[in-house]
């Protein structure tokens, strides 16, 4: 487990910060729409949990991708 826990906390490549912030974006979003205090269509609630779920896993897998240190 604490190699995982190293490996997160590695530089992370450009690229897959961008995707992790867009990730957190997009679940943010769908929290918001889930959350919404006023009645919204159901494919909406459930557009917006497919949406959370995508961003969560994108920001996640993200977060795991090292940059590569020459030796």
């Amino acid at each position: 487990m604490t190699e995982i826990v190293k490996r997160m906390k590695k530089t992370t490549p450009k690229f897959f910060r961008k995707l992790r912030n867009t990730g957190l974006t997009l679940a943010a979003v769908g929290a918001a729409i889930i959350t919404a205090p006023i009645a919204l269509p159901a494919i909406l609630i459930k557009a917006a949990g497919y949406i959370a779920v995508a961003g969560s896993v994108a920001s996640a897998v993200s977060q795991t991708a090292v940059k590569h240190e020459r030796e």
